[in-house]
């Protein structure tokens, strides 16, 4: 289970995220998701879009693997090459992550032979 926590004595998210979160169930840590294919394992585009596409539904495939939706997701690290694109990675970002959103950090710097990573830490249903 996650409940979010929310104060006016902190600023208010100008984005997709949450001030912070509780945690009070399992919890799953997803390892940093770049955008490889995992058919081919290869980098699925050039493109900043298809690549973010591609990391967050990989992150979305190991949470429903473990019995849990992307609505259980409470932190979030991005991990963005370009600062360009951070509007871009908010818009595909709302596509997979619903609100009330997960804590999120974004980190800028060099990606490993991609534009863009993802990490994600997971509070399990009681039932996965």
């Amino acid at each position: 289970m996650k409940r979010l926590v929310q104060t006016e004595h902190a600023p208010t998210p100008k984005g997709p995220y949450a001030q912070g979160v509780i945690v009070t169930s399992p919890q799953l840590y997803i390892a940093a998701q770049g955008p490889f294919d995992p058919a081919t394992g290869a980098v699925v585009s050039e493109t900043f879009h298809e690549q973010a596409e591609r990391v967050f539904a990989n992150i979305q495939a190991i949470v429903e693997a473990a019995g849990a939706s992307m609505a259980d997701v409470v932190k979030v690290t991005v991990y963005l090459a370009d600062a360009a694109n951070f509007a871009e990675m908010n818009m595909i970002y709302e596509r997979f992550f619903p609100a009330p959103y997960p804590a999120r950090t974004p980190v800028l710097g060099p990606v490993l032979s991609a534009q863009i990573m993802a990490d994600a830490i997971v509070a399990l249903p009681e039932q996965a």
